[in-house]
């Protein structure tokens, strides 16, 4: 492999931009401190925080082959490597299968309700690209990948699912829509040209109104998340922090402009963090 097709391949998998690889790993790391109470196994840690870098890049370049055809009318995506011809569909794909195996294989050092849980994860992973083309809801899609991370910790941690981890899913799901419409908002103009579909196109002019709206359901669910699991005050505390940080958000985002709506999407990895942070002390301080 040459020097420019190594560099176009770590391009590919998104190593340069490491926040899509930590806004899947923040929700993953709530669900195991909340699984083991605050005492997740250094094996478990290892193998999520592996397993969500390998799965991330794997569904970027899923994204990429999925969308190689209109990348090259987008501003931001047009110099892509798969648009550009630096790396080919089938060695895009070969890459995608290498990725896909080493996150299974780490799957299989787990347990048989976490192997059955990531075959549903990578379904999701693989759908999400392709919803673009028919649903203004593709997002919803985004989300339900982006919080099976929870599901599975919590398999993995305890070989069951108590029923207040989907609480913990929805509450990350509306954050996912939350931060992927800031980000769809980016390209809002060029995919009405290209005819790819999201929920900034849907929501239009009112996309700030309904973002902030989704923003208080996210912390509602997440009060009721830490009820559910009888967290501590630190925890409530980062909640005021997070929405704190919303209302950041919804500044930055108030004339729509591109480049604003991309810095309030990066943005949302404090949010991510703060949450992590006020489980990490609610168990610490019991």
């Amino acid at each position: 492999m040459t020097s420019s097709k190594f560099q176009a391949t770590l391009q590919l998998m998104r190593i340069d931009r490491p926040i899509g690889t930590l806004l899947l790993l923040w929700p993953t790391l709530w669900a195991l401190w909340l699984a083991s109470q605050g005492q997740p196994s250094l094996q478990l840690l290892l193998i999520f925080t592996a397993g969500t870098f390998l799965m991330r890049s794997a569904g970027c370049i899923i994204n990429d082959l999925a969308d190689r055809r209109v990348d090259g009318a987008v501003a931001r995506t047009a110099n892509r490597p798969l648009v550009v011809g630096v790396i080919t569909g089938r060695e895009a794909l070969l890459v995608f299968l290498i990725l896909s195996v080493a996150a299974f294989a780490l799957v299989l050092l787990t347990n048989l309700l976490t192997i059955q849980l990531s075959v549903v994860g990578m379904v999701l992973a693989v759908a999400y690209p392709f919803m673009k083309r028919f649903t203004h809801l593709p997002q919803l899609v985004l989300g339900l990948a982006f919080s099976w991370g929870i599901p599975m910790a919590f398999a993995a941690t305890l070989n069951t699912l108590p029923a207040a981890v989907w609480s913990l899913v929805l509450a990350n799901l509306l954050w996912t829509v939350v931060y992927d419409t800031k980000y769809a908002m980016v390209d809002r103009d060029d995919d009405l040209l290209v005819g790819i579909k999201s929920t900034a196109i849907l929501f239009g002019n009112a996309d700030r109104m309904i973002i902030a709206a989704l923003q208080v359901a996210c912390l509602a669910t997440l009060v009721w998340s830490g009820l559910l699991f009888h967290l501590q005050w630190p925890y409530y505390l980062s909640l005021v922090v997070v929405a704190m940080l919303f209302g950041y958000h919804l500044y930055l985002i108030r004339s729509q402009d591109p480049t604003a709506c991309f810095k309030a999407f990066k943005h949302n990895n404090w949010v991510g963090m703060t949450i992590f942070l006020g489980i990490a002390a609610s168990y610490a301080i019991a």
